[in-house]
């Protein structure tokens, strides 16, 4: 009772300390979650000049793209979507400004632009037709909210690429050159002189000689900043632990291989049961066989020795009909390959047909039936069967595929690139298995023809083989051992140099450098957002290791470097500042102690020769023999003809220059041609240049990297 008294006695005092308590416990999850005190809203993809894109309306972009997108990654999808996005908003800023709308007069004419070649809007006559594409789109708007907001998106897609036309024909109607510019490019490209020159190359000094140091390179980078500006990267190394099949799984395939040529019993519902052999069973069930026993299922086609793997081949073509011959391994697969069959069948054959389709067969939409095609088939097989132009007219008259026009021709077919998927058997049967000049109406999936063989060549032996293939797979044994493997690899970074184990295990270190925040991409891994999400997370430090599951097995990764956003460090900058700096030193030794005033002293001093160019202008400022040296040739340029230049800091060395000769450009009339040449270069740089300008001149808060995985 006495702690409770003193309690309310002193109750101010405890209502500030839990006060305090819980504003120390508010601040220390903000400082946790430092994005939710200084950075936008975890639901702001990104602010372009102000305008907030959201989470929300951007993920449904992307899922819509990617329900379009074909072989393209999920953060190819997300970058693609976010550039669109900042173009629109950007150009949207620019059509606003200037007043830039479509009106509707002018959207039904873009759409009418767009959609004419639409079998769907065009009428009887194949005229597009206003009508139809109103009542498909009432119909979107009636039948399905989805699609009718797709619809929306189209429109609004083809109004903004309309605007965007009209923007930049704007941006180039005030795009040209003046005569006083034509000029001036007449005389860069027409204005010649001749010099004598001594270049001393900077190769001449060997690189070791000059001691750069890291101050140096430091100092480099900051008179330089603009080109040593960098995004944060994180750099990498890692192990892969394949789930690759072992020898004894191999051995244990090849094994199951061999029971299903010889045949096998087993014992199923209390009884024995006998399985024939591959070898031993009749070609026609070989099909059923195959597709019961194989990974790959048959193909009914007939091949040439050529296209038969070259290390088997002579083994196969030496079977008897109905004889077996492995397991054999090609490529990730064990293989068995029975001979059906051998025919003398010709390499290519020229062919002819009329096809007459029905209701329900493929790539048509006609509306007679099988009964009413057979009719018109048969009357028109007596009228061409022995009568070519006849057969000609015809086809040109009523065939609709590529053979209209061409009376009938379907060109040449080649056994080697005869594909079952695409080639009705029963056209293909016909064909291969008929005389040339042999006529007859054929059934298939596309209606009914009148083929005609027109020309046979290349006849060899043909083969019907039937082969059964199963990819050789990691057992569970094998896929245990790579797990422990690479678990105890882990474990062992824990307590040794993550690079040491690597050398001890004899496992082969990869290193990945510069992986960007928003990249996805791990040479040797593939796509690994997870990994790149955890090396950027900010609870991950140097010399962090995480194992992760990727295709095919196991990545031990450790991170190696965190490069913050910024100027880039020394280390990486070296690679293109430290040639640079070495330039810089190499042309001041050059330099020093030289009192030469002459080309002939000058080269005497360094031990070089006077060289001679010729005809050089302005336009293109290079030297024979030295490569783009600007600099030197504008220096050139500045002297009267018998003067010599001063010593030249230029590309590839230091160079001294004496002006030999001066031819000024031919005086024209007229500089419109070259004013015009000036003004198609601005119009071009217009389409390659001038969203590029606009975005570089945005303000830009790109916050992917917080708000989408």
């Amino acid at each position: 009772m006495a702690i409770l008294n003193k309690i309310r006695q002193k109750t101010v005092v405890l209502i500030l300390v839990i006060a305090l308590a819980l504003f120390a416990f508010i601040l220390s999850s903000l400082f946790d979650n430092r994005d939710a005190l200084f950075s936008k809203s975890q639901n702001v993809v990104a602010t372009i000049n102000g305008k907030d894109i959201s989470r929300e309306s951007f993920m449904a972009k992307v899922e819509a793209r990617q329900r379009q997108s074909r072989g393209q990654s999920s953060s190819q999808v997300m970058n693609a979507v976010y550039e669109n996005e900042v173009r629109e908003v950007i150009m949207d800023e620019q059509f606003k400004a200037l007043g830039l709308t479509v009106e509707p007069e002018q959207m039904r004419d873009l759409l009418k632009a767009n959609l004419a070649s639409s079998p769907q809007f065009q009428n009887d006559e194949g005229v597009f037709d206003q009508a139809k594409l109103n009542e498909y789109i009432l119909s979107l708007k009636e039948t399905s909210a989805e699609a009718y907001q797709q619809w929306i998106d189209y429109e609004s897609s083809v109004a903004n690429s309309a605007l965007q036309q009209d923007y930049f024909n704007l941006v180039k109607a005030g795009t040209t050159a003046t005569i006083a510019e034509g000029k001036l490019e007449h005389e860069l490209e027409g204005d010649k002189i001749n010099i004598k020159f001594v270049q001393v190359p900077y190769a001449s000094i060997i690189d070791s000689t000059i001691a750069v140091s890291k101050s140096e390179i430091q100092t480099y980078i900051n008179n330089n900043k603009k080109e040593y500006e960098v995004e944060a990267s994180r750099s990498l190394s890692y192990v892969k632990f394949d789930e690759k099949p072992s020898l004894d799984d191999e051995n244990a395939l090849k094994a199951d291989l061999i029971k299903l040529v010889r045949g096998y019993t087993e014992y199923n519902n209390g009884k024995t049961d006998t399985i024939a052999g591959f070898a031993n069973l009749n070609v026609n069930k070989a099909e059923a066989y195959v597709n019961t026993n194989s990974d790959l299922k048959f193909i009914d086609k007939y091949v040439y020795a050529s296209t038969i793997n070259a290390s088997v081949k002579d083994s196969i073509v030496k079977l008897n009909v109905g004889d077996v011959y492995g397991p054999y391994k090609e490529g990730g697969d064990y293989k068995i390959t029975k001979l059906l069959e051998k025919r003398q069948l010709a390499d290519s054959i020229s062919s002819s047909h009329i096809i007459v389709p029905f209701a329900g067969t493929q790539r048509s939409d006609v509306l007679r039936t099988k009964e009413e095609a057979k009719k018109m088939v048969d009357s028109l097989f007596k009228l061409v069967k022995n009568n070519k132009a006849k057969f000609s007219e015809v086809a040109n008259e009523i065939n609709t595929d590529g053979s209209k026009g061409k009376d009938g021709s379907i060109g040449w077919t080649r056994l080697t690139n005869y594909n079952p998927a695409a080639f009705d058997p029963d056209f293909a049967n016909f064909l291969f298995f008929n005389k040339k000049g042999a006529i007859d109406v054929v059934l298939t999936k596309f209606g009914y023809h009148i083929i005609r063989i027109d020309d046979k060549k290349n006849v060899d032996t043909a083969y019907k083989l039937a082969t059964i293939s199963r990819k050789v797979e990691a057992s569970d044994a094998t896929t245990d051992k790579v797990f422990r493997d690479a678990s105890n690899f882990q474990i062992a970074t824990e307590n040794k140099d993550f690079e040491a184990v690597a050398k001890e295990g004899n496992y082969a270190l990869r290193p990945v450098n510069n992986i960007k925040i928003l990249g996805e991409n791990i040479p040797g891994l593939g796509e690994q957002r997870p990994i790149v999400r955890w090396a950027f997370d900010s609870k991950s430090k140097i010399g962090d290791v995480k194992r992760f599951n990727v295709s095919g097995g196991y990545a031990i990764v450790q991170i190696t470097a965190i490069n913050e956003a910024g100027l880039m460090n020394t280390e990486d900058a070296s690679v293109t500042a430290l040639p640079e700096i070495r330039k810089e030193k190499k042309a001041k030794l050059i330099k020093e102690g030289v009192s030469a005033t002459t080309l002939n002293d000058f080269a005497k001093a360094k031990g070089q020769t006077v060289r001679s160019a010729s005809a050089i202008n302005m336009k293109n400022p290079t030297l024979a023999g030295a490569g783009l040296e600007p600099l030197v040739i504008g220096t050139a340029f500045g002297l009267e003809e018998g003067k010599t230049s001063g010593l030249i800091t230029g590309e590839k060395g230091v160079f001294m220059v004496e002006v030999t000769g001066k031819t000024p450009a031919v005086e024209l009339d007229n500089y419109q041609s070259s004013a015009n040449q000036v003004s198609q270069a601005k119009l071009s740089a217009v389409n390659t240049r001038l969203f590029n300008a606009l975005k570089e001149a945005a303000q830009i808060e790109d916050n992917r990297a917080n708000t989408v995985q």
